[in-house]
């Protein structure tokens, strides 16, 4: 058996977190379930099957997934500085679900191969410098006759109503901070071809969509980007710091945002890209 201790080439250490663990980031995350961040995989997850989450974050959606295969066993791997949260997460469940939180890297995850019955990714590869790698990784560290998932949003098929300029710049910066961070923001559109390129085959490919139309979702979606662009927050200070906006950039946007979600009709659409894989 092996590991990943041996792999070169990018690191969790490396590549840059676009977004960072801004309190804006995690109030989003920690919104994430199974319901409405991983249907396309809930039908196929077993009782007493042992999965992997990759990117854990605060955990949420981990606790969730345990829920859905209890008692199996369930590993959250994610950078060191956001498993203190995810900890808490998971101390605070209402119900005792099987989960252990590791400091890890997608690139070289420390189990032998075949390890999980499911591993599982979300939102993960559109942060990753090299996703082909990561998925190879992922699919060494699942069984055979097992499943790897991942699901991943398309920032350029965002759309939205009414039209809103700020909303329209604020896309195009998005690209160019991720591009500068060597990620893929549409990332959703690329998963089969990542897929393939990583060896894995048979892919089932499918998309669903996060919706924010009522008045308490826009303000709450609007909200978070009001302040996950700040010029204060992770993303806000690289986009300084890369010269693509100023601080008065920032604000700006950060107004035109809660300014769109004011309007009585107003609405937002976030397509994702999902797949399952079983091993061969």
């Amino acid at each position: 058996m092996t590991t990943g201790d041996d792999a070169v080439g990018p690191s969790a250490n490396t590549d840059v977190y676009t977004h960072g663990h801004d309190r804006a980031v995690l109030r989003s995350h920690t919104w994430r379930t199974v319901d409405n961040s991983a249907a396309y995989l809930a039908p196929q997850l077993g009782a007493g099957s042992s999965l992997l989450d990759v990117g854990c974050g605060p955990a949420t959606l981990t606790v969730d997934l345990a829920r859905r295969v209890a008692p199996g066993h369930v590993v959250g791997i994610d950078v060191a500085s956001i498993l203190a949260t995810a900890q808490a997460t998971v101390d605070a469940a209402s119900d005792a679900v099987d989960v252990e939180l590791r400091e890890g890297d997608v690139y070289r995850l420390q189990f032998d191969d075949g390890s999980f019955d499911v591993v599982h990714a979300h939102q993960v590869l559109q942060h990753l410098s090299d996703p082909v790698a990561a998925l190879r990784e992922m699919h060494r560290v699942c069984r055979p006759g097992g499943l790897v998932a991942a699901r991943d949003s398309d920032y350029g098929a965002f759309r939205w109503w009414p039209a809103a300029p700020a909303l329209d710049a604020w896309l195009e910066l998005y690209h160019e901070v991720t591009r500068a961070n060597g990620a893929e923001a549409d990332a959703g559109r690329h998963l089969l071809a990542w897929a393939s390129a990583a060896g894995l085959s048979e892919v089932t490919l499918t998309s669903s969509t996060w919706v924010f139309a009522t008045p308490e979702e826009r303000s709450w979606w609007a909200g978070l980007w009001s302040e996950r662009i700040a010029a204060a927050s992770t993303f806000g200070r690289r986009a300084i710091e890369l010269g693509a906006a100023t601080a008065s950039d920032l604000a700006e946007l950060s107004e035109g945002w809660l300014a769109w979600a004011a309007h009585d009709d107003a609405c937002f659409f976030v397509p994702h890209g999902e797949f399952v894989v079983v091993r061969t």
